[in-house]
């Protein structure tokens, strides 16, 4: 399992299988954010066995997907509330995690410094300067 801390709250992820929960869970996450969508690649497993696998152990999973059409209001908010409600670390996943970590640096913009999530991202092997621009007027937006 190929993954990233972030800080404390959030751990981005590459594609997980059902036999890697528990080890999630057994490292302290509270929930499992899944931003990738069914069939995206032939060898993918189905969500919902990472779903059932999640539940089983104890974990709140959440199905965030995110594909060509990119980020949309709805995944945001939904992120957030994931984020929210978990009561702990999240650990998010897709592909490379590179959508999970845009998803959690948009779902921060206004709460956390730009410059500190885009440190953040760097040090866990992400550049999210590029986002930089759009997390300064999400912030200002309020």
């Amino acid at each position: 399992m190929n993954s990233a801390k972030v800080d404390d709250t959030i751990t981005v992820a590459h594609q997980i299988d059902p036999a890697d929960v528990d080890a999630i869970r057994a490292a302290g996450f509270k929930a499992v954010i899944n931003n990738r969508p069914d069939g995206e690649a032939p060898d993918q497993p189905a969500g919902d066995e990472i779903r059932k696998a999640a539940e089983a152990a104890g974990l709140a999973y959440h199905a965030l997907p995110v594909g060509r059409d990119g980020i949309g209001p709805d995944t945001l908010a939904g992120f957030r509330e994931a984020m929210e409600a978990a009561g702990g670390p999240v650990f998010a996943f897709c592909r490379t995690g590179t959508r999970s970590i845009n998803l959690w640096a948009l779902s921060q913009a206004g709460s956390r410094d730009a410059g500190e999530m885009v440190r953040l991202a760097a040090d866990a092997g992400y550049d999210l300067s590029g986002l930089k621009p759009t997390l300064d007027r999400l912030a200002e937006a309020g």
